[in-house]
């Protein structure tokens, strides 16, 4: 099986992207959930006040 390429890490911008990781708690279940996502290094700070 051939593997996709990932047009942003073929491109030299590719160092300007950063995978973040935000966990969240579930109030009913106490059970952690995670949501990932690839953002431009300039737009951490928004993806970790976003709820």
């Amino acid at each position: 099986m051939a593997k996709k390429v990932n047009p942003i890490r073929n491109t030299k911008k590719s160092k300007d992207f950063v995978k973040v990781i935000k966990t969240r708690r579930s109030p009913k279940s106490g059970a952690y959930s995670f949501r990932e996502e690839i953002v431009h290094k300039d737009d951490v700070k928004k993806f970790f006040l976003k709820n």
